[in-house]
């Protein structure tokens, strides 16, 4: 990239069209009166959103404004195309959800609307009542896909394939979103094989970006090749110009914090946990107890190691050192697939093996969002929620160093970005977290 490429990083980007058509049919193009675009993908939301503010000055449809002419009462579909200032197009089709007049005069009025994915919109009709049988990854591509469901369009190729050979379940006429997370707390990647089985790792994430659904493992997530490596440090750049050799792009600003209190860990059993099961097929009761320090080096962490637990904070014993139970009894038997023959033979096999998997997934949640960076960078369109980003800060010494700290740098995945526009420049906000601590070098 040449020096006035990286200069211009933050100027305003270009709307190159931003088209909404009416629920009857009409359509307006708004690029001309926007004033500030933000668009939002994250790890913790199941589809996209952007929000727009513009400038509705009368004379657009039919000599009326846009808000009456066409007119706007929600569902619109709306179809818009950014371009950072490095080349990288985004285009988007979403659909009214919040249509806010903010001001009302006789020059013009502001208008806010606030648009959603379109299966966003049809979650709330769909239920789901069937049987569904085999794998959970399966399942979650006919949920998305199915016209009698969702019905989606969009790429599913971000949706990875889970280690189960069957997982039944009935639909109970739950919502498809709903039934989606739901699931992700019973996947096991398919990458870790027999490993994974034996209740080393479990726990997905479903999420949507501008290239489609995504549905994937946390040791996936953690396990990507950085996709930009961000260099953050008070020296001066020249306005991008003079970004160190081996990095993509400086940080406009960064902070770090705990995303949770050593009692919050504690709470939601991040380390430390108990499952009690009850087999009613055959009485049996069992008490076990997973924690973290039983699956390390069997998982994928972002940085060296999990952060170190104060060993007078551990207790010993059996059935002793855990901070949180969870109670379940085991799905043996239920919804077995096949024949009469074969569900016979199924009907002492467990449906879901609970003891390897849940708390498992519990405790990966918990860890994956252990530490929590944000981080403002020049707006850039092709990052997306669920990269990896690799980010290096100064060391804080008496010395006089370049060293990087070795301890908070590293590894992170964005759970949530937004790119914003305005008259002003185009910055892209990353919320990043990660699950363990020291810095993995790589090659740069």
């Amino acid at each position: 990239m040449s020096s006035d490429a990286r200069a211009s990083l933050s100027a305003p980007a270009t709307i190159k069209s931003f088209n909404i058509a009416s629920n009857e049919g009409k359509t307006a193009e708004l690029v001309g009166g926007i004033i500030k675009l933000q668009y939002f993908e994250s790890l913790l939301n199941d589809t996209v959103s952007a929000n727009i503010l513009y400038v509705d000055t009368g004379g657009a449809v039919d000599g009326k404004t846009v808000l009456d002419g066409l007119p706007l009462v929600g569902g619109e579909k709306s179809r818009f195309i950014i371009e950072d200032n490095q080349g990288t197009e985004l285009t988007v089709t979403l659909y009214a959800n919040d249509i806010t007049p903010l001001s009302d005069d006789t020059h013009g009025q502001l208008v806010s609307i606030s648009s959603v994915s379109k299966e966003y919109l049809l979650n709330e009709k769909i239920r789901l009542y069937e049987k569904f049988k085999g794998k959970i990854s399966e399942a979650v591509k006919k949920i998305l896909t199915d016209a009698n469901y969702l019905g989606t369009e969009k790429n599913i190729t971000g949706i990875d394939d889970t280690f189960e050979e069957e997982y039944n379940f009935m639909g109970n006429s739950k919502k498809p979103f709903y039934t989606i997370n739901w699931l992700s707390k019973k996947a096991v990647p398919a990458v870790s094989g027999e490993e994974a089985a034996s209740g080393k790792t479990a726990g997905f994430f479903f999420w949507e970006t501008s290239e489609g659904y995504h549905f994937k493992s946390i040791d996936t997530l953690l396990g990507q090749e950085p996709k930009k490596k961000i260099i953050f440090n008070d020296t001066p750049d020249d306005c991008g110009k003079q970004v160190p050799p081996g990095y993509d792009v400086k940080a406009l600003s960064f902070s770090k914090t705990n995303a949770q209190t050593a009692t919050d860990k504690q709470k939601v059993g991040a380390r430390d946990t108990r499952i009690v099961t009850f087999n009613p097929f055959d009485g049996v009761y069992k008490v076990t107890t997973p924690n973290s320090g039983e699956t390390e080096g069997s998982i994928t962490t972002g940085g060296k190691k999990l952060a170190t637990q104060n060993p007078e904070l551990v207790r010993t014993g059996a059935n002793k050192n855990f901070s949180r139970t969870t109670y379940a009894i085991t799905d043996t038997g239920s919804l077995p697939s096949g024949s009469t023959e074969q569900q016979l033979q199924k009907s002492k096999n467990e449906n879901f093996k609970v003891e390897k998997v849940l708390n498992q997934s519990i405790m990966r949640y918990n860890q994956f969002f252990s530490f929590k960076a944000e981080v403002v960078i020049p707006g850039d369109f092709s990052l997306h929620a669920g990269d990896a980003v690799y980010i290096d800060t100064p060391q804080l010494t008496t010395e006089e160093t370049s060293e990087v700290n070795e301890q908070s740098g590293g590894l992170y995945i964005i759970t949530e970005l937004c790119h914003f526009l305005d008259i002003n420049g185009t910055y892209t906000k990353l919320n990043l977290v990660r699950d363990s601590v020291e810095r993995t070098p790589i090659d740069r």
